[in-house]
């Protein structure tokens, strides 16, 4: 779970970034942060870990506040992006990521506007999630096209869709090709229907995409 949870460095072409934070579970009353993918803490209701206070815990969520702002966290759901000094509007047009220790490059971001969890894949054609994704999403995949799409598991059914918009950072493009996929993903494939929107550079652990368009 710690894994699937662990961040990349992202930041904006004004090389602001957004403080991370995420509800891995809950011991009782007390939540269990994960800030900046930091090893979970466990924190209480009225208790403040790196700048995160708890205001109340109830079931599988948390209310925190985070520089004067509310956000409800949700056991299991991608880490909520905040605190960025990026502007709202997605009018950025550069993304540097940072190899996590898996070599992947991982990173949060939002499709139609609902928090993910990105993983950079080039070998993937579309951006590709899961059916569970899709309606989480609010894409209606069962009316798109169908088709067979060879996977590391076989043949598999899936559905080309249509994301109105995939961000990542400050960085919006809309009309993005994307694929469902049947089986449970731990995060979504940002594929070439995305990254060749940009020009892309690594540089040892970096990846730079600039927009071209």
């Amino acid at each position: 779970m710690r894994a699937l949870l662990a961040l990349a460095a992202l930041l904006a072409c004004t090389g602001a970034a957004a403080q991370s934070v995420a509800l891995q579970g809950m011991l009782g009353t007390r939540a269990l942060l994960i800030v900046d993918g930091a090893p979970p803490k466990s924190v209480a209701p009225g208790e403040s870990y790196k700048g995160v206070k708890v205001l109340s815990t109830l079931g599988d969520q948390a209310l925190v506040e985070i520089g004067g702002k509310r956000h409800t966290l949700r056991v299991g759901e991608a880490p909520a992006s905040v605190g960025s000094s990026a502007p709202a509007g997605g009018g950025g047009s550069k993304i540097v990521l940072t190899a996590g220790s898996g070599g992947h490059f991982m990173s949060q971001g939002s499709i139609n506007g609902r928090s993910v969890q990105f993983m950079v894949d080039t070998g993937a054609t579309m951006v590709a999630f899961s059916v569970q994704d899709a309606k989480r999403l609010g894409i209606d995949y069962e009316s798109a096209p169908r088709g067979t799409m060879s996977t590391a598991n076989g043949n598999v059914t899936a559905w080309k869709v249509l994301a109105n918009s995939v961000r990542v950072g400050d960085v919006e493009v809309h009309n993005v090709d994307a694929v469902v996929l049947p089986m449970s993903m731990p995060y979504v494939l940002l594929g070439n229907s995305f990254l060749t929107r940009f020009q892309m550079k690594r540089e040892n652990d970096m990846m730079v995409l600039e927009r071209r368009y």
